[in-house]
């Protein structure tokens, strides 16, 4: 099984690719770049590969770009 990342990660590498916040409603954070959105959990430790994978597919960003 792959590592899991925590949301605050994800968000980072989000933003350093060009994304940018749009809007957080409750737990979900939206980030904007162009013509894709992306929602992310937030304040979670740890995000499900499948969520991961629901991210990487919003963002056409491949799972390298999180590597630590």
């Amino acid at each position: 099984m792959s590592k899991l990342y925590s949301s605050t990660h994800i968000i980072k590498i989000l933003q350093k690719e060009g994304f940018i916040y749009v809007s957080q409603r409750g737990s979900h954070v939206k980030f904007k770049k162009s013509d894709k959105t992306v929602i992310v959990p937030a304040n979670r430790k740890e995000i499900p590969y499948g969520t991961f994978k629901s991210i990487l597919r919003q963002s056409s960003l491949k799972e390298k770009h999180f590597k630590k």
